[in-house]
């Protein structure tokens, strides 16, 4: 990307030929990265791509989407430059489908090392798909599949004003005083986190246990052990405890002493009952 004039001098543009000299190299999972001004969607924009032949491990990062989207198509929104937008491209090879659940979860994982490190920032991961500092959210996933491939797509709230957030649940590492809310930094953590605990998975076949994925997500789980509520389509209710995942990454809910198997695809939220 040309790097344009800016008006927020807090703000800067990220780099496209820095984040690609640093990252994209011989033997790296990273194979391109791509950075836009504006677009509606990356991962709209990454699923064409796939579509059309792109490699493994290319990854779209916009500046400005002005029709991202959360799970279930709710809108994700956020000034231009102020967080992260991106989606990365991914062919797991030998992976069952029937394990690729693990995917978006392994993310999650992946940027809360990142964020804890590098912004300092104490992270919890909230099943499926949420990034939490304390009880709010400052970062969701929405992983696709197109074809044989998998696109993840990223939003993380970084510089977001306390009066730009979209609702009292979310936050931002701004707003919660992170050591770092330089995104250039995030960005490349974020993306050396995936291949570091992505390469082990796939070479695991996708087995969580063997590659010890499960084991470091229930570290970091602010879900599992907790008593929740979980909205299921078509208005049904299950209240129960939350009691792990299962290796195909699917919330355990324990509920009238049957044990319920959950996909991201089962539920509409899963909240946490105050003790």
């Amino acid at each position: 990307m040309r790097e344009s004039r800016y008006a927020d001098l807090e703000r800067p543009p990220l780099s496209e030929p820095a984040l690609r000299r640093a990252l994209v190299r011989p033997g790296s999972l990273w194979s391109a990265i791509d950075v836009v001004e504006r677009t509606g969607s990356t991962n709209a924009d990454l699923a064409r791509a796939a579509r059309e032949g792109a490699r493994e491990g290319t990854v779209l990062i916009a500046e400005s989407q002005f029709a991202g989207r959360g799970r279930l198509g709710r809108a994700w929104v956020a000034p231009p430059r102020s967080g992260l937008s991106f989606s990365v491209l991914l062919r797991p090879e030998g992976v069952p489908p029937t394990l690729q659940g693990w995917l978006p979860l392994l993310i999650g994982l992946a940027a809360a090392h990142a964020v804890r490190r590098i912004a300092e920032l104490d992270v919890r991961l909230k099943w499926p798909n949420d990034l939490l500092a304390g009880e709010r959210k400052f970062a969701g996933i929405l992983a696709e599949r197109v074809d044989g491939s998998i696109v993840v797509g990223m939003g993380l709230n970084v510089s977001m004003r306390q009066e730009e957030l979209p609702a009292d649940r979310a936050t931002s590492l701004a707003v919660e005083d992170a050591a770092c809310t330089d995104r250039d930094p995030l960005m490349r953590a974020i993306l050396r986190e995936i291949e570091s605990h992505y390469r082990p998975w796939v070479e695991a076949g996708g087995d969580a246990d063997a590659s010890g994925l499960r084991a470091a997500y229930l570290a970091w789980s602010a879900t599992v052990g907790q008593e929740v509520r979980v909205e299921l389509p078509g208005e049904r209710m299950l209240i129960g405890q939350a009691v792990g995942v299962d290796r195909f990454g699917h919330l355990l809910v324990r509920a009238q002493g049957e044990e319920h198997a959950l996909s991201v695809g089962d539920v509409v939220h899963v909240r946490p009952i105050p003790g």
